[in-house]
Protein backbone atom coordinates (compact mmCIF):
# COMPACT_ATOMS: atom_id res chain seq x y z
CA UNK A 1 0.00 0.00 0.00
CA UNK A 2 1.78 3.03 -1.07
CA UNK A 3 1.79 5.73 2.18
CA UNK A 4 0.55 8.96 -0.29
CA UNK A 5 1.95 11.47 2.95
CA UNK A 6 5.86 10.29 1.20
CA UNK A 7 4.99 12.24 -1.69
CA UNK A 8 2.44 14.91 -0.11
CA UNK A 9 4.00 18.36 -1.80
CA UNK A 10 3.59 19.63 2.13
CA UNK A 11 5.94 17.28 3.31
CA UNK A 12 8.84 17.37 0.35
CA UNK A 13 12.15 17.79 2.29
CA UNK A 14 11.15 17.27 5.52
CA UNK A 15 11.09 13.03 6.11
CA UNK A 16 13.59 11.58 6.55
CA UNK A 17 15.51 10.17 4.00
CA UNK A 18 16.00 6.67 6.02
CA UNK A 19 13.15 6.83 8.01
CA UNK A 20 10.58 7.82 5.02
CA UNK A 21 7.76 8.33 7.59
CA UNK A 22 9.24 10.45 10.31
CA UNK A 23 9.65 14.28 10.76
CA UNK A 24 9.59 17.57 13.06
CA UNK A 25 6.74 18.41 14.88
CA UNK A 26 6.11 21.52 17.04
CA UNK A 27 3.75 20.11 19.50
CA UNK A 28 2.42 22.02 22.53
CA UNK A 29 -0.22 22.60 25.49
CA UNK A 30 -1.61 25.60 24.03
CA UNK A 31 -0.03 28.73 23.00
CA UNK A 32 1.14 31.71 25.74
CA UNK A 33 -2.34 32.96 26.45
CA UNK A 34 -3.54 29.02 28.05
CA UNK A 35 -0.16 28.14 29.38
CA UNK A 36 2.97 28.43 30.71
CA UNK A 37 4.91 25.53 29.28
CA UNK A 38 6.59 26.64 26.09
CA UNK A 39 6.23 24.62 22.57
CA UNK A 40 8.93 21.90 22.15
CA UNK A 41 10.03 19.91 19.22
CA UNK A 42 9.52 16.51 18.55
CA UNK A 43 10.03 13.16 16.28
CA UNK A 44 6.50 11.88 15.21
CA UNK A 45 5.78 8.90 12.93
CA UNK A 46 3.12 9.75 10.16
CA UNK A 47 0.41 7.73 9.61
CA UNK A 48 -2.27 9.29 7.60
CA UNK A 49 -3.27 12.32 5.85
CA UNK A 50 -6.70 13.94 5.32
CA UNK A 51 -6.05 16.54 1.98
CA UNK A 52 -3.25 18.83 4.41
CA UNK A 53 -4.28 17.63 7.28
CA UNK A 54 -1.70 14.78 9.05
CA UNK A 55 -2.19 11.98 11.86
CA UNK A 56 0.90 11.06 13.50
CA UNK A 57 2.10 9.35 16.35
CA UNK A 58 4.76 11.19 18.90
CA UNK A 59 8.10 9.62 19.13
CA UNK A 60 9.82 10.43 22.00
CA UNK A 61 8.84 12.13 25.55
CA UNK A 62 8.60 15.61 25.45
CA UNK A 63 10.20 17.29 28.53
CA UNK A 64 7.55 19.98 30.12
CA UNK A 65 4.69 19.15 28.26
CA UNK A 66 1.49 17.59 30.16
CA UNK A 67 -0.83 17.52 27.48
CA UNK A 68 1.20 15.25 24.90
CA UNK A 69 3.38 12.22 25.66
CA UNK A 70 5.26 9.86 24.17
CA UNK A 71 3.08 7.58 21.73
CA UNK A 72 0.31 10.20 21.92
CA UNK A 73 -1.44 10.65 18.21
CA UNK A 74 -1.16 13.88 17.18
CA UNK A 75 -2.42 16.26 14.36
CA UNK A 76 -0.42 18.37 12.31
CA UNK A 77 -0.33 21.02 9.51
CA UNK A 78 2.38 22.26 7.79
CA UNK A 79 2.28 26.02 7.59
CA UNK A 80 4.60 27.62 4.90
CA UNK A 81 5.63 30.05 7.43
CA UNK A 82 6.79 27.90 10.14
CA UNK A 83 10.04 25.96 10.56
CA UNK A 84 8.60 22.97 11.23
CA UNK A 85 4.94 21.23 11.25
CA UNK A 86 2.52 22.81 13.80
CA UNK A 87 0.51 20.80 16.11
CA UNK A 88 -3.11 21.19 15.91
CA UNK A 89 -6.60 19.68 18.28
CA UNK A 90 -10.06 19.39 16.79
CA UNK A 91 -11.12 22.50 18.34
CA UNK A 92 -8.99 24.63 16.71
CA UNK A 93 -9.57 22.71 13.53
CA UNK A 94 -13.10 23.53 13.54
CA UNK A 95 -12.84 26.98 13.88
CA UNK A 96 -10.44 27.52 11.86
CA UNK A 97 -12.21 28.12 8.48
CA UNK A 98 -14.48 31.02 9.92
CA UNK A 99 -10.62 33.39 11.34
CA UNK A 100 -7.89 34.51 9.36
CA UNK A 101 -4.62 34.40 11.31
CA UNK A 102 -2.49 37.33 9.86
CA UNK A 103 1.07 35.92 9.94
CA UNK A 104 3.25 36.98 13.03
CA UNK A 105 4.87 40.13 13.50
CA UNK A 106 8.00 38.66 14.51
CA UNK A 107 8.14 35.01 12.88
CA UNK A 108 5.52 35.45 10.00
CA UNK A 109 3.69 31.81 11.56
CA UNK A 110 -0.18 32.11 10.40
CA UNK A 111 -1.59 29.25 12.45
CA UNK A 112 -2.95 29.41 16.40
CA UNK A 113 -1.61 27.22 18.74
CA UNK A 114 -5.21 27.44 20.65
CA UNK A 115 -9.08 27.80 19.29
CA UNK A 116 -9.99 31.28 18.53
CA UNK A 117 -12.90 30.85 21.06
CA UNK A 118 -10.50 29.69 24.13
CA UNK A 119 -8.07 32.80 23.13
CA UNK A 120 -11.17 35.10 23.35
CA UNK A 121 -12.82 33.89 26.94
CA UNK A 122 -8.89 34.63 28.14
CA UNK A 123 -8.33 38.06 26.56
CA UNK A 124 -11.69 39.31 26.79
CA UNK A 125 -12.84 37.82 30.08
CA UNK A 126 -16.01 40.23 30.58
CA UNK A 127 -17.02 39.98 27.08
CA UNK A 128 -20.53 38.97 26.85
CA UNK A 129 -20.96 35.46 25.84
CA UNK A 130 -23.46 36.51 22.95
CA UNK A 131 -20.69 38.91 21.69
CA UNK A 132 -18.59 38.03 18.24
CA UNK A 133 -15.58 40.04 17.95
CA UNK A 134 -14.44 41.28 14.35
CA UNK A 135 -10.81 40.75 15.43
CA UNK A 136 -8.05 40.92 18.02
CA UNK A 137 -4.64 40.24 19.00
CA UNK A 138 -2.64 37.94 20.46
CA UNK A 139 0.87 36.31 21.19
CA UNK A 140 2.68 33.77 18.90
CA UNK A 141 3.02 30.46 20.34
CA UNK A 142 6.39 30.00 18.29
CA UNK A 143 8.03 33.14 19.20
CA UNK A 144 5.54 35.73 21.33
CA UNK A 145 5.40 37.83 18.21
CA UNK A 146 1.83 39.83 17.31
CA UNK A 147 -1.01 37.82 15.62
CA UNK A 148 -4.00 39.50 14.55
CA UNK A 149 -7.12 37.81 14.23
CA UNK A 150 -9.89 38.72 12.07
CA UNK A 151 -13.15 37.06 12.19
CA UNK A 152 -14.63 35.44 8.83
CA UNK A 153 -17.63 35.22 8.83
CA UNK A 154 -19.87 37.58 6.74
CA UNK A 155 -21.77 40.01 8.18
CA UNK A 156 -25.48 38.39 8.06
CA UNK A 157 -24.03 35.16 9.71
CA UNK A 158 -23.27 36.91 13.23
Amino acid sequence: MEKEWRTHPKLKGKLLEDYPDDLQVIVHDGGPRLTINPPELVWVRVMGVQEDLFFGVVLNQPHHLQLVEKNSPIMFLVSDHAPYPIQVRASYLQERPDWMVHPCSKCGNNELLDAPSDLIKVIFPNLPSDSELEMFSTFCGLCGGVQVVENQKLPGEM
